[in-house]
């Protein structure tokens, strides 16, 4: 691999490859696409990301695309639904949380908040250096610690301050693409336009 195809991970996997180039890191300021972002990243707790990826497909049919109005409203046979699809992860803990977050969502929304609003509040200053290596990126972060503390207040679960960095990291609030990642400049220059927005 040369220089110019330097990657973070998935090199070597054309599903991860994608996710990697074209996903993890950019900006997420959709709420059912963040909801779906924490769900998904509370799945993945204990587990590879790459097997919660080959699996996405199946959760979104599962939970008919992370539509928190829908998900809020299920019930016990739903639930058991979800406690038999094979194509999930069927982990009785993170499937009740996924139903109380889009309960606890739809609370925010009664509130007059948005979980965009509410995630992206915890945004850090930008500016820290490229990490050069693994070693260099935290599990867990001060923002990431406040992040969780927010959620949990506000009815959400299975959030905790390495899920929520993860879901920073995946959602674009920060840059962690390595230093010479074939994706880290235009990582960059995605999150720049975001905050020039907002100014």
């Amino acid at each position: 691999m040369t220089a110019a195809e330097l990657r973070c991970f998935g090199a070597d996997d054309p599903l991860y490859r994608q996710y990697h180039d074209e996903e993890w890191g950019r900006p997420v300021r959709d709420e059912v696409a963040l909801y779906e972002r924490i769900s998904l990243e509370a799945f993945q707790s204990g587990l590879a990301w790459i097997t919660i990826l080959r699996k996405r497909d199946n959760f979104r049919a599962a939970f008919e695309g992370f539509d928190p109005v829908k998900v809020a409203r299920y019930g016990a046979d739903d639930f058991e639904r979800l406690m038999a699809d094979a194509g999930i992860v069927r982990n009785r803990l993170k499937i009740e949380a996924t139903i109380a977050n889009a309960r606890a969502l739809l609370d925010l929304r009664e509130a007059g908040e948005s979980l965009v609003d509410v995630v992206w509040a915890h945004a850090p200053d930008p500016g820290r250096p490229a990490p050069a290596g693994w070693g260099d990126v935290p599990a867990v972060t001060p923002e990431s610690k406040a992040l969780a503390k927010t959620l949990k207040q506000k009815g959400f679960r299975f959030v905790g301050p390495t899920t929520a960095y993860a879901a920073m990291q995946a959602c674009g609030l920060v840059n962690d693409h390595l230093a010479g990642c074939v994706a880290r400049a235009v990582t960059e220059a995605a999150q720049t336009a975001i905050r020039h927005e907002e100014v």
